[in-house]
Parts: C-alpha cells; structure tokens; sequence
C-alpha cells in the first residue's frame, strides 16, 4: 500500500512538473491543458517511473555491487551532460541566477541545479531541460533528436539489466515467471513511451506552435 502510494505521489509530482515546464517555456501563451492530456502525462510517468524502478530493484537483487556503478554513471553523465553543452557552447558564466550571489555562490546553485537534473533523468525523462546558456537556465526549444536518444538508449540498458537479473537471478525468484516479468517489463516501458508519443503529437497544449510534430521528427 505504501509503495503504491508512494509512486502515485511521484507520478502526481512528474505531472505538475511536466505542467509547470509547458507553463515555462510558453509563459507568452494562454496554456489550457485538457482532461486527455493529464490523462496521457499520467499514464506516460506511471509506466516510466515504475518500471525503472522495479528494474533497477530486480538487478541490485542479484548484483548488488554493480547496480552502484550503474546508477552512479547514470548520475554523473546527466550531471556533467549541461557542463559539457555550455562549455562546448562557449558562452558567458552566467551572473543573472541572484546580484547577491557570488560567482562562488552562482556555482553552488548550478550545481544543485544539474544535482536535482541529474536525479531526476535516473528515472524519468525531465520535463524540464537545464541549458546553462541561456538566461532562463531552461532550454526553450523542443529538441526531438535529444529525447530519442535519451528513450533508445534507457531501453536498451533495461533491457540489458533484465538480461543479466535473469542470467543471475537466485532461488529467491524459482517461483516467478522469469520471462514473463522480463516481458513485462519492457512492455510496461514501452507503453510509457507510447504514451508520451500521443501526448506530444495529439494533446500537447501547445502542439500548434512546434515546427515539426514528433512523428515527423522520428
């Protein structure tokens, strides 16, 4: 019962964040967000958080030493991934975030900033993109080929997960179905994955404003 609610209070915190960051980036808008669209954002972060983690869950079962590794080089690449983008990008330091900051101060808060980016793209795709560069710290543009990567590659590294639980799983599991949950698993993801595809091409608040729809994109 906790467990479930638990992931009904995360699933419900990615919703309204996905909501605010619509709100964000098209603040010159009048943004309504229909009853479909809650519904699609909903079941979209229910699949896509639970089976992360149910994932990530089922591999530290069996190798418990490993699922650090993994979860650290999950979190130090999407920590350094806006570092890396601003340097390459060879703006200025940006001095706006507070006057009453130093540029000491500025550090520590963009380093929280990419710090809470970074937890957050462990699990879920980030309704909000940290861009360093620009003023707002948030990226304005919708960048398709970005979240297709970012789709693409967390399949494939759960699917590789799940391969090597069921390679390595114990006697613990000698009365689960093993391929079945294995099966289930990626369908459950890929039904996340669905769902934010008909989120963003049929109830996207702000779809008429994009200059290409996803599928076009794909």
């Amino acid at each position: 019962i906790f467990m479930v609610l638990s992931l009904l209070s995360i699933v419900y915190g990615a919703l309204r964040c996905n909501i605010l960051a619509i709100k964000i980036k098209y603040d010159d808008y009048d943004i309504r967000v229909k009853p479909a669209a809650y519904l699609c954002i909903f079941m979209w972060r229910s699949f896509e958080i639970a089976t992360r983690v149910a994932v990530l869950v089922l591999f530290g079962s069996v190798l418990r030493i490993w699922v650090f590794l993994i979860v650290l080089l999950n979190f130090l690449g999407f920590f350094f991934y806006p570092w890396i983008i601003f340097w390459l990008s060879k703006s200025p330091f940006p001095e706006n975030i507070e006057k009453e900051l130093s540029r000491v101060g500025t550090t520590i808060v963009l380093c929280l900033l990419t710090f809470l980016y970074a937890g957050i793209n462990m699990f879920c795709w980030s309704a909000a993109q940290v861009e360093l560069s620009d003023p707002d710290l948030i990226s304005k543009s919708q960048n398709w080929y970005r979240m297709t990567v970012y789709y693409i590659v967390r399949l494939m590294e759960n699917a590789f997960l799940l391969l090597m639980w069921y390679i390595y799983r114990t006697d613990f599991y000698l009365y689960v179905c093993a391929p079945m949950l294995f099966l289930q698993l990626l369908i459950g993801y890929c039904m996340g994955v669905f769902f934010m595809l008909v989120f963003y091409q049929f109830c996207h608040p702000c779809k008429k404003l994009f200059s290409s729809s996803i599928t076009e994109a794909l």
